[in-house]
């Protein structure tokens, strides 16, 4: 007799992404989380901007997707698939917690290099609006 595998519950952070529920992601992410881009070299730092750009990616990526959580305790992998115009991207989401169970650090790694730059190309685009979401423009 085969026994059903237990499967952890969703990660709050991939649960607010998959059901497009953006404004649940501030609550999520600690007052001073680092956000390192894989198209930035410098880390973003602060809930405001973190979720500023996160909010950016979401405009950017089309058929967004997660594939695979990983992970456990303070560490978690959410890979993911998605399109920026006609190039595939797939990557990861890295993200580690603090004390008080908030994403105090969140990774983004993606390949292929085309993809990467397909996704730095877009950004920028996007660059005002996410100064504006910040309060900065």
């Amino acid at each position: 007799m085969t026994e059903a595998l237990e499967v952890d519950p969703m990660h709050p952070f991939r649960a607010a992404i998959e059901k497009g529920d953006l404004d649940a992601l501030p609550a999520l992410l600690a007052e001073d989380v680092t956000f390192l881009s894989p198209v930035a070299f410098a880390p973003y730092e602060g809930r405001a901007t973190a979720t500023a750009i996160l909010r950016a990616v979401t405009r950017v990526f089309a058929d967004f997707r997660y594939v695979r959580e990983i992970g456990g305790g303070r560490d978690h992998a959410l890979v993911f698939k998605a399109r920026i115009g006609d190039r595939e991207v797939h990557g990861c989401d890295f993200l580690h917690h603090d004390d008080a169970g908030l994403i105090d650090e969140f990774c983004v790694m993606v390949r292929p290099l085309s993809g990467a730059q397909a996704l730095a190309d877009a950004m920028a685009v996007q660059y005002e609006n996410v100064r504006r979401e910040m309060g900065l423009a």
